[in-house]
């Protein structure tokens, strides 16, 4: 039986600041917590990254790479685009229940500011652009086929990253409202199944008999 292997010191670098960057952004965070926090010294971070703004970049990016694969192997099964918009908010679901930081970086990201733009940036924002043109695509090859109805592309772009994104983000006021954890296992099967009722019911066509 093979043990599996210890993360990196820059993996091991990269969670701890995404963990950090999660609760309390990129103006709340410095480097040396991030050092400490990691079991590192200063120096060792920066033998791996040269500040900051690169650090967040990276873990912004990583954060959106995973979302990525997950898109990807979805449409690699195939089906209809019904069948794959379906799959994908499943996947994007999971992918938010397993990685509770994520929503909560990805909402920071969109409103805050960096100190100084770092190259990574536009590598970020070129793999978040990625995402969201093969989603409007998959929209409108739905509305094409006629299993969608003929909604606005963007409009229902946003809503569906407002039901996923949101609600995962939405820390103590969801729980608050729910009346229950957003994490557990119950409240995230609930969610696929509140998210694709919306869909079937809001904005797929009929099912054929």
């Amino acid at each position: 039986m093979r043990l599996a292997e210890a993360p990196s010191s820059r993996d091991k670098i990269l969670d701890v600041a995404e963990a950090l960057f999660s609760r309390r952004g990129f103006a709340g965070i410095g480097l040396r917590e991030v050092a400490d926090a990691s079991g590192l010294s200063k120096s060792s971070l920066f033998h791996h990254f040269r500040g900051k703004e690169q650090l967040y970049h990276e873990v912004i990016l990583r954060v959106l790479q995973r979302i990525r694969e997950r898109f990807d192997a979805n449409l690699v099964q195939g089906g209809s685009p019904r069948a794959q918009l379906e799959r994908w908010l499943e996947e994007l679901i999971d992918t938010f229940a397993e990685h509770p930081t994520i929503p909560r970086l990805l909402l920071r990201s969109l409103f805050e500011e960096e100190e100084a733009l770092a190259p990574e940036a536009e590598v970020c924002e070129a793999q978040l652009a990625s995402i969201l043109a093969d989603a409007e695509r998959l929209i409108r090859r739905g509305i094409e086929c006629g299993e969608l109805r003929r909604v606005s592309t963007p409009h229902t772009l946003l809503t569906l990253i407002g039901v996923t994104v949101f609600h995962f983000a939405s820390a103590e006021m969801g729980e608050r409202i729910l009346g229950r954890p957003l994490f557990s296992a119950e409240e995230v099967a609930r969610r696929k199944r509140e998210v694709i009722g919306l869909l079937r019911h809001g904005l797929f066509t009929p099912a054929p008999d």
